[in-house]
């Protein structure tokens, strides 16, 4: 979970809100990943035979092509996150280089290509050397953030926060809940990476320990993500901040402790992105290599070098990436961009996810001599239902008809998939979703189109 988001949070929170409405958004996405996280615990504990995680559940609970678009959707958003953690490096040293730019110029293209096809060759010789890599990372990032939060706190004053708090002039229910809405994407993107532990399931010796990595590694993250956001109030005007360029934390941290906090921050954010990448390359090959094995996927996604590796799954995952490289350079906001597809694609997955929790809570399916966990896991699956429904809704239609112009081009592989097994391709129901799916798909990339002829 920690990742680019994290160094981000004070502009893209400041954008959009003060610190009352990013106490509320909080609070929101607080709650709702929670009972998200308790829903991810419960099917790991009950449902141990479906051992790919968010995909796996998915296909339990709504049939195949539903199963297949949550593979796809969380793969794409594995696979655009990536891309916006290219994006950040590069951005990142344009402030001490100014030929990268905010990481969408052509020499920032071509250098996150060099690097994108470097590590992809280190992954090849095997898993479990670079999940070793990544072990090491994942401590030497978090020291960064740990010293951010302590020296701004030192900063910290009351006079500016309080100026902050009501995020503008207007002080009003509907000001608010306007403000909180406009958060909501950055904070899902934040939470991506809180069902790694399930996806990765199959390798867990004690099945346990899946649901407790969740839940501790939620609430870790959790408390890092608000003390950097809240504690950013205190130390800049709202306006100040939000006109900060990303990595945001090194405006915020330059501005208590001089010019070498920039150079601070962005030290931990290289080695933070660094890490998280390596994490997202492996979970979205993954991803992809487990669902073909589930026979979702077409066959030619579970194969393995002599290394172990799942490289056409990773070779797939990898080409997407550059192609979506290249495409930064059309945009004049690369970095919110790519936050905003990668949080869109994940939409559908987590929705998903949650309803399954409820579709068992509701049925009795695995609760037949559980009677008071099945009343519990109800409320927390049905929040959870709530919550993930509620994020689509905010999310609104543009972001819909961006997600349908990845979930539509992908059904192929399932049509190919279905070919090889010599299954009929959609049951009844799953025709209607495919039109609804189709009809989005092509309005989106329309819509594209016309944009880049504009341009």
């Amino acid at each position: 979970m920690v990742g680019a988001g994290i160094f981000s949070l004070p502009q893209t929170f400041a954008r959009e809100t003060g610190p009352f409405g990013a106490m509320i958004a909080w609070g929101i996405a607080g709650v709702g990943m929670l009972m998200l996280a308790f829903v991810f615990q419960s099917l790991s504990l009950r449902k141990p035979e479906l051992d790919a995680g968010i995909y796996a559940y998915a296909k339990a609970g709504f049939g195949n092509y539903l199963g297949f678009l949550s593979a796809v959707g969380y793969w794409s958003a594995a696979v655009l996150g990536n891309v916006s953690y290219f994006v950040l490096i590069k951005s990142t040293l344009g402030l001490f280089f100014p030929v990268f730019g905010d990481g969408n110029t052509v020499t920032a293209v071509a250098v996150s290509s060099a690097l994108l096809w470097i590590v992809h060759s280190l992954i090849l010789r095997g898993v479990r050397e670079a999940a070793a890599i990544n072990t090491i990372v994942t401590f030497a990032k978090i020291v960064p953030i740990f010293l951010f939060i302590v020296f701004v706190a030192y900063g910290f004053k009351t006079d500016v926060f309080a100026a902050n708090f009501w995020g503008g002039t207007e002080i009003s229910f509907r000001s608010i809940a306007g403000q909180v809405r406009g958060t909501m994407l950055v904070t899902v993107f934040v939470f991506v990476g809180i069902e790694g532990a399930s996806v990765y399931s199959r390798y867990a010796r004690n099945r346990h320990d899946v649901g407790l990595a969740t839940l501790l590694g939620f609430l870790g993250v959790l408390c890092l993500l608000v003390l950097v956001t809240i504690l950013s109030y205190g130390v800049m005007l709202r306006p100040d901040l939000a006109a900060l360029r990303n990595p945001s934390m090194a405006g915020v941290l330059e501005s208590v402790v001089g010019p070498w906090g920039t150079k601070f921050v962005s030290f931990g954010l290289l080695i933070s992105v660094a890490g998280a990448y390596l994490s997202w390359v492996l979970l979205a090959a993954e991803i992809l290599f487990t669902a073909s094995h589930h026979e979702t996927m077409p066959r030619f996604l579970a194969h393995e070098n002599k290394s172990g590796v799942p490289s056409n799954a990773l070779w797939l995952t990898n080409a997407l990436v550059q192609a979506f490289l290249i495409l930064t350079l059309f945009t004049q906001s690369a970095f919110r961009l790519a936050l905003e597809l990668t949080s869109s694609m994940i939409l559908v997955p987590y929705f998903l996810v949650a309803a399954y929790g409820f579709k068992l809570t509701w049925s009795g399916e695995s609760y037949e001599n559980d009677t008071s966990s099945r009343r519990a896991d109800f409320a927390i699956a049905a929040i959870a239902l709530v919550y993930t429904a509620g994020l689509i809704l905010a999310a609104g239609t543009k972001h819909l008809l961006l997600s349908a112009a990845l979930y539509g081009p992908s059904t192929i592989l399932f049509f190919m998939a279905r070919r090889e097994q010599g299954q009929e391709t959609f049951m009844p129901a799953e025709k209607v979703v495919f039109f609804v799916v189709a009809l989005g798909a092509i309005a989106a990339i329309y819509g594209i189109a016309t944009s880049l002829l504009v341009f």
